[in-house]
């Protein structure tokens, strides 16, 4: 028995390989959801707490980078702002 008759095939697409790919993307895009709502949860928590989430998000955002890239940032911001007169 080879492959072809294994898994049977719509047009040389292997029908059960597909639906195998489908269902697991579906899976993981419903549990990608469920994870967004926790942490919109915990963000709600956050700003009960009195903390700005604004400030927050902008903060986790920074931890995911490295620290060169942070002090460039920095310093474009600061120069910007003395161009500014701010």
């Amino acid at each position: 028995m080879d492959i072809s008759e294994k898994q049977p095939e719509t047009g040389g697409i292997a029908a059960d390989r597909l639906r195998s790919l489908v269902d697991r993307i579906e899976r993981l895009e419903e549990e990608r959801k469920a994870l967004g709502n926790d942490i919109k949860d915990i963000y709600g928590e956050a700003k009960s707490a009195g903390f700005d989430v604004k400030v927050l998000r902008q903060l986790i955002r920074m931890r995911k980078q490295e620290a060169a890239e942070i002090e460039e940032q920095e310093t474009l911001l600061d120069l910007y702002r003395r161009a500014l007169g701010m």
